[in-house]
């Protein structure tokens, strides 16, 4: 008597990857992000490694897990993947400060950002 198993929060064609705690705005992410949404698996893969943004790296990471985990653990082909999802969450900010004029303070928040990424499997039309 075991425990059961939980349901699987994705369709039996797709696989995800997720990211938490991402060094950056949520909104400067999301710019990477738009960047790969729905293209080919290895067009994104591409596109990341020669984009200049810092993030896109941990972006191309994340895609890597996606891709993995769409192999190993579902069975699907990799070669006919397509990015079906890729959102940006927010996440905690650190809050600092920098003493200004008159006895002020001025305040800088530091945002962090969490990312999904969702991979599906499409069948090649002949």
């Amino acid at each position: 008597m075991g425990k059961a198993q939980n349901p699987r929060r994705v369709a039996d064609n797709e696989a995800m990857a997720k990211l938490r705690m991402l060094r950056t705005s949520p909104q400067k992410l999301n710019l990477v992000a738009a960047l790969i949404r729905g293209k080919k698996v290895d067009k994104a893969l591409t596109d990341l490694t020669f984009s200049k943004k810092r993030i896109a790296e941990d972006v191309k990471k994340c895609l890597q897990s996606a891709i993995a985990n769409a192999e190993n653990n579902h069975n699907l082909d990799v070669d006919e993947l397509i990015v079906a999802e890729a959102y940006v969450g927010k996440n905690l900010q650190m809050k600092r400060g920098r003493p200004r004029a008159r006895g002020r303070y001025g305040r800088i928040v530091k945002p962090f950002s969490e990312l999904t990424i969702k991979v599906r499997q499409i069948e090649e039309q002949a």
